[in-house]
């Protein structure tokens, strides 16, 4: 085989590799607007989910007791529930809703963010779990004096 025949079809193959056999993802700021100007989680989960019970038992936040840093607070969320989707809820800044996770058939639940937060206050997360309920997991944490601006 001839170097520019090898190249050129290893070259359209690495395209062909690199394009996802399909990509789905929703996007929840056009189709649930009000989620993202909800000034409170309560009223963000029932603008997302439709509810707000959940089942508080499945979802672990792990975030600082104390963040020093308002403007970059590290938040991990973990869970084995097999799920449709992953949101995080803060109850400090305006807007509760931080974000929302459309996760597939071979999603891990194990996210690594970093957000802000003006004061000290809560962090929730909830799972949306593929047998209908929703699952939370929480954690209230201080920030250091400056909030955002650290």
């Amino acid at each position: 085989m001839q170097r520019r025949t090898f190249l050129s079809m290893a070259a359209g193959a690495f395209a062909l590799a690199a394009v996802p056999a399909s990509v789905r993802a929703e996007d929840f700021r056009k189709s649930k607007p009000t989620v993202w100007t909800a000034k409170s989680v309560e009223d963000a989960m029932k603008a997302m989910y439709g509810k707000t019970d959940t089942v508080k038992d499945g979802v672990t936040v792990v975030a600082p007791d104390v963040a020093s840093n308002g403007g970059a607070v590290p938040v991990d969320v973990k869970s084995d529930i097999d799920a449709k989707t992953v949101a995080i809820f803060q109850n400090v800044n305006p807007e509760a809703a931080v974000i929302v996770y459309d996760l597939n058939e071979y999603s891990v639940i194990d996210f690594s963010i970093k957000i802000k937060m003006k004061a000290s206050g809560t962090i929730t997360a909830v799972v949306e779990g593929k047998d209908g309920k929703l699952y939370s997991g929480s954690k209230t944490l201080d920030v250091a004096l400056g909030g955002c601006e650290g």
